[in-house]
């Protein structure tokens, strides 16, 4: 079992740093963005999955995790005491084990996506996608 919470935190970890790169402090606070890239939005979605299960202690100690880690981007230890959260709820809830990995991309092995042509637009996951002139959206 403490493998696969290894392997889910290691595998959280790139779509985390984007998530707090975009969002910053606010990541938990925040609605998703449709400006924002998709590693990004899974990244607050992940944090999110976790502070939702979390007792107002938990939460508390989550989001002081991300506040040390979004403002200590270069910071190995506050990115390993957010990890450790991670990896804190994971042990302790078996059914969030199993949303987390439900929302991560499965392993296993890389992932080609290719585009060509003009305008052409290439995404292992998105969740909007605009090309053309004038394009508007509308939430």
């Amino acid at each position: 079992m403490d493998s696969e919470i290894v392997q889910l935190v290691e595998q959280a970890g790139p779509y985390l740093t984007t998530a707090l790169g975009a969002y910053g402090a606010g990541v938990l606070s925040r609605a998703e963005d449709a400006a924002v890239g998709a590693t990004a939005n899974l990244g607050r979605r992940l944090l999110h999955a976790v502070w939702r299960r979390r007792d107002e202690w938990g939460r508390a100690e989550l989001e002081a995790a991300v506040r040390d880690a979004a403002g200590e981007s270069d910071d190995a230890d506050a990115a390993a005491a957010l990890r450790q959260q991670l990896k804190r709820a994971l042990r302790e809830d078996e059914e969030l084990r199993r949303e987390l990995a439900g929302l991560l991309p499965a392993a296993g092995g890389p992932v080609t996506v290719t585009a060509s042509g003009a305008r052409s637009i290439a995404a292992h996951t998105i969740g909007t996608a605009i090309t053309g002139d004038n394009a508007t959206l509308r939430p």
